[in-house]
């Protein structure tokens, strides 16, 4: 009876402390933590001072929210895991009730001091209030974190460039003897997991995410340092319609100017429309591209090349509109002093064939019959002599005549031919023609090799 008596007591007193153990401030109570709390959230966690943290990271990639090229930024959105052994708590879940793990607000535990050394602005999302401890003394923290922080943009290929930006992890005070950083997963893990959690990559396609495990020396002062570099490729599509197109069509807008005439100015007004066009694709591109850059980006070269070519028609358009200008002026000037001296032989000719036939008028008329006539008596005995002497006198003048008209109609002919002469092209004329031909080959040439250029200097590799 007492026995049964005892074993009920100790039945009951069991539940009593099962009952009372299996609360998260009974595990507290079970840690002084409420005694020591300044203890906790002050000093490193380890029972030997000589024995670092070894503090495990892992870095996931959510989104690329943006790449700032004139401000040399990169815009990442992350997620950041990131847990620690602290020696001075640990308990034994089956003490109490199975309890594994709980949370605790962030501020009242240690923590690593670790931040990114490329950071330039700081984080405006709230980080996480709580960590995780566990039963066997390891602390947890989760946060998500949007970075911006400053990549060093190599734009030499833009848009067919490929960048990396580094994330540095690391503590701020702790040498490699008080914290030492690890990684848990490899860098294949990383990129197949960021490339399953991503949301969105803006103009950009993630290519892989590496890692590396390094210790640094800062002046004497050794640290343990994570470098995760994320690595993407820009989609060109955009940049290429929208930009590298417009300018190779302006570039066969110059080169089908050819077919307009010289003789007017409109050419000459339509070259340099179309270099108008380029200089302001070209004040589009600087606001893109940053203001310093190692080496001159590509699509600068080929925006000045073809602005450089466009140049050369145009100077070459102006020189072959100045010599057409002067053989049309020498032209003027030559038909000018033509047309003086022709007026000059017509009134000689007109003078001489009016005095000839002056003259020819008074052969034809004898003086006896004139006078005769004019006193109205007509002598028979005169009248035949007359007449025959007048039928050769007719012959006489009508062979004169005809020599006249013979010298006459090669005048004609002559004046004629000089006109001809007039109409045909001059000097210049025909060697701006020579001009424009030479010139047009040699722009094709040049066009040609310097597309060929741009093209396989994009597509090498450096």
């Amino acid at each position: 009876m007492m026995l049964a008596g005892f074993l009920f007591l100790l039945l009951v007193t069991d539940v009593e402390s099962s009952e009372r153990n299996c609360s998260y401030q009974d595990v507290l109570n079970h840690l002084n933590f409420t005694r020591n709390k300044e203890l906790f959230s002050a000093i490193r966690p380890v029972k030997n001072y000589k024995q670092p943290v070894e503090v495990t990271l892992d870095v996931l990639l959510y989104a690329i929210l943006g790449v700032r090229e004139k401000d040399q930024q990169f815009v990442s959105y992350i997620w950041l895991d990131m847990w620690w052994q602290n020696e001075l708590l640990s308990w034994n879940p089956e003490d109490f009730c199975g309890i594994k793990q709980f949370s605790l607000p962030t501020e009242v535990l240690w923590k690593p001091d670790i931040t990114i050394e490329e950071m330039t602005e700081r984080d405006e999302a709230p980080p996480s209030p709580y960590l995780i401890v566990q039963s066997n003394g390891f602390i947890k923290v989760t946060n998500d974190q949007v970075l911006v922080s400053s990549c060093r943009m190599r734009v030499h290929k833009f848009p067919f460039d490929i960048q990396s930006c580094n994330l540095s992890f690391k503590s701020v005070v702790h040498s490699v003897n008080e914290i030492q950083l690890v990684q848990y997963l490899n860098s294949s893990k990383i990129t197949e997991w960021s490339r399953k959690l991503m949301r969105t990559q803006y103009e950009w396609l993630f290519v892989n995410m590496t890692l590396s495990n390094e210790t640094v020396d800062l002046f004497g002062f050794i640290q343990s340092r994570i470098v995760y570099t994320v690595t993407m490729k820009r989609r060109s599509a955009l940049y290429i319609i929208n930009f590298m197109l417009p300018i190779l069509f302006f570039l066969c807008l110059d080169l089908t100017s050819f077919l307009i005439s010289d003789s007017g100015g409109e050419k000459l007004s339509f070259k340099v429309t179309v270099l108008l066009a380029v200089t302001l694709l070209q004040l589009i591109l600087n606001e893109i591209l940053p203001a310093s850059s190692n080496r001159v980006p590509l699509i600068a070269v080929y925006c000045i090349g073809t602005f450089g070519l466009m140049m050369l028609s145009l100077l070459e358009t102006t020189v072959v509109m100045n010599l057409r200008g002067r053989d049309s002026v020498s032209q003027n000037n030559e038909a000018e002093k033509n047309h003086s001296r022709n007026e000059d032989c017509e009134d000689k000719r007109g003078k001489v064939s009016f005095r000839n036939s002056f003259r020819d008028v008074n052969k034809l008329i004898p003086s006896a019959s004139i006078c005769d006539v004019s006193n109205g008596e007509i002598p028979s005995e005169q009248l035949p002599a007359a007449k025959e002497g007048s039928s050769n006198q007719l012959m006489e003048d009508f062979e004169k005549l005809s020599d006249e008209l013979r010298e006459l109609v090669k005048t004609l002919t002559l004046f004629l031919n000089l006109r001809k002469e007039d109409e045909k092209p001059g000097y210049w004329n025909r060697k701006t023609k020579t001009i424009n031909k030479v010139f047009l080959i040699f722009y094709v040439i040049a066009a040609t090799l310097f597309l060929v250029f741009m093209f396989f200097s994009w597509n090498s590799e450096d």
